[in-house]
C-alpha cells in the first residue's frame, strides 16, 4: 500500500499503545478515550492486512507485523519529535552552516570580527562566504543560498533592511606617487589615470563613488576596471595610478599597501551599510542568532 493513503496518526497511536503496552495507558498518553484509540487500532488493522496487537490478560502483546513496526515508529517518530520540540536556541551547540554576502572590503575590514565573535558563541557553527558577484549569479535573498547580506541596503519584496552605519569613501595613491602632491583641484584630478570597482553593474559602492565625482563635476580618466577593491588596491600600490576605496579597507591595509589618503576637490561621501535578509529567515532563532551577532561585530569593528 502506498504511504499517502493511510492516516500517519494511525501510526502515532500503534507506537503509543507499543510503547505503553496497553490500550487504557496509549489513551492516557495521547489524552484520548481508550474507545478512540480502539477505533484507531481497528483502522490501521484494516489497512494493513494484520491484528497488530492481541489481548493477554490486562495488557496486550504484539504481532510479529506490529514487532517489526515498532522499532521503525519509534526512531521516526524520536526523530519528528527532536525536530518539532526543540526547545530555545543553544547558541553552544549550534552547528549550523551560515551564509554571509560582502563585498571583499567588507571581507577585509569586518570578517575578522565576524569571525572570531562567531567562534566564540557559536563554537561548532560553519560560516560561507561569498562575494556580492555570488549573490547576484545565485538570485535574491529569498533563495536559500543566503541568510544574511551586509553591504548596501538592498531592495525587494519581502527583504528586511536594518542600517548600521555610512561607511566615507577616501582617494588612495601610492606614497612617493609625484602626481598626488600638494592638494588636488579639479583639474589635477581629473588628468589623473584613476582604477574603476566594478563590483556589479548597478550595485553598491561603484555608482556611489561615481555619483560622488559627477557631483564635483569631475570627470575621470578610467583606465582600468577591476572586480575587487582589492584588486584596486594592490595595482594602486604597484603604479601612479589612484583609486577610491571605503575607508574601513584603507584603515586595516592602506599602511602594509604603502597607500596613502590625498586630499582633493571630490568632496567627502559616506555609503549606507546595511544588514539585509529575507522573511524566509527573518523568524529563524538561528539566524536571529547570527544577525545579531553579526551586527555586534561590525559596530565593534566600525568603532574601532
Amino acid at each position: 500500500m502506498s504511504i499517502s493513503s493511510l492516516d500517519l496518526n494511525l501510526l502515532l497511536v500503534l507506537h503509543t499503545v507499543l510503547r505503553e503496552k496497553s490500550v487504557a495507558q496509549a489513551a492516557r498518553r495521547l489524552h484520548v478515550t481508550p474507545s478512540a484509540v480502539s477505533n484507531s487500532l481497528s483502522k490501521l488493522r484494516l489497512a494493513l492486512g494484520d491484528p497488530l496487537v492481541t489481548r493477554r490478560g490486562r495488557g496486550i502483546v504484539p504481532t510479529p507485523r506490529a514487532a517489526e513496526l515498532g522499532p521503525a515508529l519509534a526512531r521516526a517518530i524520536a526523530e519528528l519529535e527532536s525536530v518539532v520540540d526543540r526547545g530555545p536556541f543553544d547558541a553552544s551547540s549550534c552547528s549550523r552552516t551560515f551564509s554571509l554576502a560582502m563585498a571583499d572590503a567588507g571581507q577585509v575590514a569586518w570578517l575578522p570580527s565576524i569571525a572570531s565573535s562567531l567562534t566564540k558563541a557559536m563554537p561548532h557553527a560553519r560560516l560561507r562566504v561569498v562575494g556580492i558577484d555570488s549573490l547576484l549569479s545565485l538570485g535574491d535573498l529569498a533563495s536559500a543560498e543566503i541568510d544574511l547580506h551586509v553591504g548596501v541596503p538592498a531592495r525587494g519584496a519581502g527583504i528586511h533592511v536594518e542600517r548600521l552605519h555610512e561607511e566615507e569613501t577616501v582617494l588612495v595613491a601610492r606614497k612617493g606617487n609625484r602626481a598626488c602632491a600638494g592638494r588636488l583641484g579639479r583639474a589635477r584630478l581629473s588628468a589623473l589615470g584613476h582604477v574603476r570597482v566594478e563590483l556589479a553593474p548597478g550595485r553598491g559602492f561603484r555608482d556611489a563613488f561615481a555619483a560622488a565625482y559627477e557631483r564635483a563635476g569631475i570627470e575621470r580618466s578610467v583606465l582600468m576596471t577591476v572586480p575587487t577593491f582589492g584588486a584596486a588596491a594592490a595595482v594602486v600600490a604597484a603604479t601612479e595610478l589612484v583609486t577610491t576605496l571605503p575607508r574601513s579597507l584603507f584603515a586595516a591595509h592602506g599602511a602594509r599597501l604603502g597607500l596613502l589618503a590625498i586630499a582633493g576637490a571630490v568632496p567627502r561621501h559616506a555609503v549606507p551599510m546595511a544588514l539585509c535578509w529575507h522573511d524566509r529567515t527573518h523568524a529563524d532563532p538561528a539566524a536571529s542568532a547570527f544577525r545579531a551577532l553579526v551586527r555586534s561585530a561590525l559596530r565593534a569593528a566600525a568603532t574601532r
